[in-house]
């Protein structure tokens, strides 16, 4: 071991916080969304803004139209996936970047950056294919990044209500926090404020489409994507389980 040794260290910089409390992975992807955002608007004219939409927004009518020339449904390889970038302003960017940060954050420090995203972009598809099973023929496109939130928001409600688990070391005899543990559905049913999280975000999103026969409005929220998102975040969380530190 070298025996040169360092400076102690300032007693103002020892109990100071970091900038930054969001894991780097998180950051990175509201970076991205941001910048792509950005983009859009500051230097993309109309047409290139339609062309954005048009390659990278999720279309469910390609589908149909796939059928008569192939060609049509390509994108439907990566628009499941690649709406979840796109947003139609600033208030809505803003939105699902501050759910985004709220859930990612829990999830990305349980399992990692490479399951966050995958959590992330699946409940995406998912909440795709959900908004194609109910607007396929209306030519209704799909962006925004709330199906994906809505998945990483399924996948915490798995944990996050938990209690701590708390061990004791078989040398030192101090106590470790090993964290929260992963709940059963049956679990999560029973506990109280995990069930009615979910209870009146079902309902909510659930009552979107009855919005226009109350308030005479039509409120634009994809509340497929978000169910469909939602529930496939429940799922596939427990695939990621066996990794948690």
């Amino acid at each position: 071991m070298s025996e040169q040794g360092q400076a102690p260290e300032n007693p103002q910089q020892q109990g100071r916080e970091p900038v930054f409390l969001l894991p780097g992975d998180v950051t990175a992807v509201l970076g991205l969304l941001v910048a792509i955002h950005l983009a859009s608007t500051l230097v993309l004219n109309q047409a290139g803004q339609m062309q954005l939409v048009f390659w990278f927004a999720f279309q469910p009518l390609r589908i149909i139209a796939g059928l008569d020339d192939l060609s049509l449904a390509v994108p439907l390889i990566w628009t499941p996936f690649s709406h979840a970038l796109l947003h139609a302003g600033w208030e809505h960017l803003l939105v699902n970047a501050a759910w985004f940060a709220i859930f990612a954050t829990p999830v990305s420090r349980r399992y990692g950056a490479g399951p966050m995203l995958a959590i992330f972009f699946v409940s995406a598809a998912a909440g795709a294919a959900l908004f194609a099973a109910t607007t396929l023929y209306s030519g209704a496109y799909l962006i925004g990044a709330s199906g994906g939130v809505a998945g990483l928001t399924g996948a915490a409600m798995r944990f996050i209500f938990q209690p701590v688990i708390v061990a004791q070391h078989p040398e030192t005899g101090e106590r470790v926090v090993l964290g929260r543990r992963l709940a059963s559905f049956g679990e999560l049913w029973r506990d109280k404020r995990a069930s009615m999280f979910i209870l009146i975000w079902v309902v909510l999103n659930a009552a979107v489409p009855l919005l226009p026969l109350v308030t005479g409005m039509d409120m634009s929220v994809a509340w497929q994507a978000h169910l469909g998102g939602f529930f496939a975040g429940i799922l596939m969380v427990g695939l990621f389980e066996r990794k948690a530190g």
